[in-house]
Parts: structure tokens; sequence; C-alpha cells
């Protein structure tokens, strides 16, 4: 009876290990330290592109003296996160980042009337960081909030109505803040707000008057998302006896 004594008491303990696991498998983890995640974004950008339209319109600019277009300030946007924890309190991470928007200057014909064409700009690329980050007791699962420096390659290209493409790489640079609220062990809503510095080059109709010009894709970035996080250890069977 004794020798079958620690195999008994294994089998009782079965059962509250197991139900353990399941209520603990419904809960996000405490500490972050080796959480992955996915995060889909989109939203908006607020971007001022003064500077463009002060050298455009200037003395020394194609349409010096010209009645100004009417400026575009904003534009959507779009990231995908992947992401990883390397310790409880950084997270390591690669956004993958573009956005449109569509401006309109004003150019002289030659014979005294201007026309207003639309120049058609897009930005992507990729970009490397880390966040910061931490966990609070608020909400269902908790909230994570976050701030983060990112910086990576971006092609930014313009075309002006009636020319030809511009095209260049540039360099991004970006300082983030966020949270995600998680309403489960696996999902979550996060929001993030972008502070990005990038600039790409616009053609200038004018012989005379070659530039450089360049408008920002850049500006405040916000967007809203959807996080799927992935655990830190992947769920094991209990055995059995």
């Amino acid at each position: 009876m004794l020798r079958r004594l620690p195999l008994l008491v294994a089998l009782c303990a079965t059962p509250a290990l197991a139900q353990d696991d399941e209520g603990s498998a419904d809960a996000a983890p405490s500490s972050l330290d080796g959480v992955g995640r996915i995060t889909v974004g989109a939203g908006y950008r607020l971007t001022s592109n003064a500077t463009l339209y002060d050298s455009w319109y200037g003395a020394k600019g194609p349409a010096a003296g010209l009645e100004r277009a009417p400026e575009s300030s904003g534009a959507p946007v779009g990231a995908l996160t992947f992401a990883y924890a390397v310790t409880d309190l950084v997270e390591l991470g690669i956004d993958l980042i573009g956005t449109t928007q569509t401006l309109r200057l004003t150019e002289s014909l030659g014979d005294g009337s201007s026309v207003s064409r639309k120049v058609s700009t897009l930005a992507y690329g990729a970009l490397v960081g880390l966040r910061f980050q931490g966990v609070l007791d608020i909400g269902p699962q908790g909230l994570v909030p976050f701030a983060g420096v990112l910086t990576g390659p971006t092609v930014i290209s313009s075309k002006r109505e009636g020319s030809g493409l511009q095209e260049n790489v540039g360099q991004a640079w970006v300082g983030a803040l966020g949270a995600t609220l998680r309403l489960s062990s696996k999902w979550g809503i996060t929001a993030e707000y972008r502070l990005m510095f990038l600039r790409g080059p616009v053609e200038s109709p004018k012989a005379d008057a070659p530039g450089p010009f360049s408008f920002s894709s850049g500006g405040n970035w916000f967007s809203l998302g959807v996080t799927y996080t992935f655990p830190p250890d992947p769920s094991r069977p209990m055995p059995t006896f």
C-alpha cells in the first residue's frame, strides 16, 4: 500500500493541476519577457507642407507671384508591426509602414495664365527599433503602455501631373508612444502615435528654378489597430497516467 501512495497522490493532483493550467491559459502573462506580437494598424497623419509651399511660391520658386493652391494637411497611413520582448521592459520590433497623399501646386503656362496640377506622393519602408514597455492593472487583462525610437530605409516618391516619377530612398526617424489594451490572453487593441521625420523630392517645371523642392511624408501619425500576442512558452499537454 505504501508503495502505491505516490501514484495515488499524483492521480489526485492531476485534475487540480489541469484546472490551474486551464485557468492560466485564459490570462495574459504578467511578465512580458519572451512575449511576441503582431499588430495591424491603420489611421491618419497630420503633416504640414509649409516648407514646400513657401519655397515653391517664394521669390526663387517656379510659382513666384502666383496664387497658392489649397494645401493638403493629412493623409491615410498603415502599419504592420512584428515585435518580440527581449526582456520584461524592452521590446525589439520591425514596423512596415506606408502612406500616400495628393498635393496640388500651381504652375505658370507661359502665356500669363496658370494651372493647379496634382502631385501624387507615396512612401513605404521598414523601420527597426526598440520600445520600452510595462504592464498596468487596467482593463480586462491589463494595459501595456510603451514608448520607443525607430529608424530605417524608406522609399519616397512623387509624380507631378504631366511629368515623370521622382523617387529616392531616405532614412526615416520615428518616435513612438502608445498602449495596448489586452482584451484576452492573445488579443488586444493598440493605439499608437508616431512622430516621423521623412522628406521626398518634387520636380520643378522650370529649368531656371530647379529647387531643390521637397515635401513631407512625416509629421504626426495616429493609428488604431488589432494586436495578436504569442505567449512566451507553448502550452504543453498534461501527462496522463
